[in-house]
């Protein structure tokens, strides 16, 4: 079983990379693309507030609600992507035995690098550019995946050996 374990690990890497190929495969979109992509999201969140609010509103006047939160919701996007590629890397590293500040360190580097790259290869691509503040937005979602993992692991996960040991010493 332990030989079994020991040759599955490295799979527990898969969800990173696919995570690295969706972001790679957003940031290939021509900017025209990327954009309608955007309004076409931004406008089913107006549409649905208004649906449920009951607001009314007419077509033009959710189209212009939905100009207007475009740009949120991108960001959002782009927090989204890279808090989920950080918990989908956090989580391997725990398992190999990656704990506390290590893993903040290491996850971070390898999400907020991968930002970097990924900004400069949009720099390639029809009416994108990369930015210095995407990079940023980019960390701050890793920042976060990176804490709820932290957070649940320590939660869920953490067996104080010292209260263990105690424990033993005392019942001797």
């Amino acid at each position: 079983m332990k030989i079994l374990i020991t040759l599955l690990k490295p799979f527990s890497f898969a969800p990173a990379i696919l995570m690295m190929y969706v972001i790679y495969s957003f940031s290939a979109q021509t900017g025209d693309v990327s954009g309608a992509l955007s309004y076409k999201v931004s406008y089913q969140i107006v549409e649905t507030k208004n649906e449920i609010l009951a607001s009314g509103k007419i077509p033009e006047q959710l189209s212009q609600e939905a100009a207007g939160i475009e740009f949120y919701v991108r960001k959002a996007a782009h927090m989204t992507e890279y808090c989920l590629l950080a918990i989908s890397i956090s989580f391997p590293l725990y398992v190999y035995g990656v704990r506390g500040i290590w893993l903040m360190l290491l996850a971070g580097f390898v999400c907020v690098g991968f930002a970097g790259l990924d900004e400069y290869h949009q720099s390639f691509v029809d009416a994108r550019g990369p930015s210095v503040r995407d990079v940023g937005i980019d960390s701050c979602g890793a920042m976060i995946g990176i804490l709820l993992v932290q957070a649940f692991c320590w939660s869920t996960l953490h067996t104080p050996s010292r209260k263990k040991r105690r424990n033993t010493q005392r019942r001797r």
